[in-house]
């Protein structure tokens, strides 16, 4: 069995087109002695138009864009592309790997040519199984400086070469080969088909998910029975220690009913009122280690702040 990672470059990425500009692959055998390297550059037929994950400007591909014009389109090399990952006897890896194998789904679709059709694993998912942590994505070149993987990002094929490394870590690690690596970790692989695109999964991956929501679900919950609380009918006290105050909570406060009901209830008994909104807010209350949106966005706009402490003393005085 070869082992088969690639990875892509594109000019411009929509949500209608990908316009892809390299493929880069690297085809190596079980022991992971290379058996063939190689950077396909492709006509994007359109501009680049290059950002970063979060949709910022700024991302540059180590190629001279110029160049790219004589280089054959998608259609002239999608055959040897398609020949290339849908090998039978070849396991085919990249990292990310989804981004690119909906990638080729659009330019499919763009240039009116058949599905790609292979099964496909994910060395992102692999090594956050291997860490059990899903918490954040692990990018290439972090995990490639913490396995010592010298590589020149966004060049297709050194970001494949590096893929492979960092699997032939993993499997040294293991003292496995690629198929029992992905047995032992639990790891499955996705699929595209007929332009259906199915994510890898691993078990550690399900079960993450599945104690993310939940907690999101619980901490809906709480969010309603704080709200519902908060809609009941009420008469301010006149005089009290916070009249003509307007209190606003953290969310890891208002999360936490069995101290903001109460609370609640007793501000609007020395004379204050409730908003989770920070425009209505005149004293905004947090604990001191707190980071989160709505904190930062009290400190941005200089809101009187008081600890849980000192909001429940002032009350209780």
């Amino acid at each position: 069995m070869k082992l088969v990672f690639f990875d892509i470059e594109c000019a411009g990425v929509h949500k209608t087109y990908a316009k892809i500009c390299a493929f880069g692959y690297v085809v190596c055998d079980e022991k992971f002695n290379i058996l063939e390297k190689e950077d396909i550059l492709i006509n994007p037929k359109g501009k680049f138009e290059l950002t970063d994950r979060k949709g910022e400007k700024g991302l540059v591909l180590p190629y001279d864009y110029s160049d790219f014009k004589k280089y054959p389109t998608f259609p002239r090399v999608y055959d040897r592309i398609k020949a290339l990952l849908e090998d039978r006897d070849s396991c085919i890896l990249g990292h990310a790997v989804l981004n690119d194998v909906k990638y080729l789904n659009l330019e499919s679709r763009r240039y009116r040519l058949p599905s790609f059709d292979f099964s496909f694993y994910d060395s992102q998912m692999l090594f956050m199984t291997h860490i059990n942590d899903f918490s954040h994505q692990f990018g290439l070149e972090h995990i490639a400086v913490a396995l010592g993987v010298e590589f020149t990002p966004h060049r297709a094929a050194d970001d494949a070469y590096a893929t492979m490394r960092i699997i032939e870590a993993m499997c040294k690690h293991y003292d496995c080969n690629f198929p029992e690596l992905a047995a032992k970790l639990n790891v499955t692989a996705g699929r595209i088909c007929n332009y259906q695109v199915v994510r890898p999964q691993s078990k550690g991956f399900k079960r993450f998910n599945a104690e993310k929501k939940a907690a999101r679900d619980e901490r809906s919950k709480k969010r309603i029975k704080f709200y519902n609380n908060l809609s009941r009918k009420r008469v301010n006290k006149k005089g009290g220690v916070l009249s003509g105050k307007t209190v606003t909570f953290s969310r890891t406060i208002e999360d936490d009913i069995e101290v903001s009901i109460p609370l609640v209830n007793k501000i609007y008994a020395v004379g204050g009122r409730y908003t989770s909104k920070l425009d209505g807010c005149t004293l905004y209350v947090s604990s001191e280690n707190d980071s989160t949106a709505r904190t930062r966005s009290a400190a941005e706009r200089a809101l009187p702040r008081m600890t849980l402490e000192e909001i429940s003393e002032l009350i209780n005085d």
